[in-house]
């Protein structure tokens, strides 16, 4: 299967679990800000209210930031990237999934990104067609880009566009260096191989197709390592899985809620 961010279609369920459509996205002006992620999932609590959050950022100044005016922007940007919302099924799956997996938030934070940043998504492509070592060419995500936003634009804007998602696919572990940007390979670990799986099974995926969706491309692994890493997430009681042959089925009684699963079968 072909990767398939481009077919996304913004469906009433889609929209209601968290995902986001459109040419619009935070990377016009910030990246997936994975140090600030990680300091303030640090000082609030997971079952803290969306108000909770705000509050750590403007009032507590929990990321230190100089202004006022800057923590307002930086609650913004961060609610649009990530809901900060445990009402919203994109954030409370990834902020459960961030608790257990320290070595697995670069993954699960890009991934959140990509269902609530358009622009994000749209560089995916070019990103995920670069073999390990190929140096980035800036021109083919400056194109993408591009395409996905018609002319609404300009250059400059395209260019800081990619420039902050080059930094975000390099925060994830996808690019590496600085100037001159290459390709490298990523390790996915049980927790983020189950946040790429409920993220397809939301979209209404199941069985083997959960495996090669978009979601799972992310994590640079074939089908066989995925379904080895989801009987890893199965021991830690992230997910259900069974395997026999060539068939496989995937479940989440302890993640998703009855109605998340109902509206998963496309029931809008």
């Amino acid at each position: 299967m072909r990767f398939g961010f481009s077919n996304l279609d913004p469906r009433p369920s889609l929209m209601n679990a968290g995902f986001r459509f459109g040419d619009r996205g935070t990377h016009t002006s910030r990246t997936i800000m994975l140090a600030e992620m990680t300091e303030l999932l640090a000082a609030v609590p997971r079952d803290a209210h969306r108000d909770a959050y705000a509050a750590a950022i403007i009032d507590d100044n929990v990321l230190g930031k100089a202004t006022t005016s800057t923590r307002r922007l930086t609650n913004q940007r961060l609610g649009e990237l990530y809901a900060l919302d445990p009402a919203v099924s994109v954030f409370r799956l990834f902020r459960r999934l961030w608790d257990v997996d320290e070595r697995g938030r670069p993954l699960l934070a890009l991934l959140c990104a990509l269902a609530r940043d358009p622009l994000l998504r749209a560089t995916a492509p070019p990103i995920l067609d670069m073999p390990p070592g190929i140096e980035l060419a800036r021109q083919q995500m400056t194109d993408t880009v591009r395409e996905a936003v018609g002319n609404r634009l300009n250059e400059g804007s395209l260019d800081k566009v990619v420039r902050n998602t080059s930094s975000s696919w390099t925060q994830s572990g996808h690019l590496q260096g600085r100037g001159r940007k290459t390709r490298r390979k990523v390790d996915p670990t049980p927790a983020a191989t189950t946040y790429a799986l409920v993220l397809g099974y939301l979209l209404g995926l199941r069985g083997i197709l959960l495996f090669k969706s978009p979601w799972c491309r992310i994590l640079d692994a074939a089908p066989e390592e995925l379904i080895a890493l989801a009987g890893d997430a199965k021991r830690h009681g992230l997910l259900d899985l069974k395997h026999a042959g060539d068939v496989v089925e995937v479940g989440f009684p302890t993640l998703l809620t009855e109605e998340e699963r109902r509206q998963s079968h496309g029931a809008d």
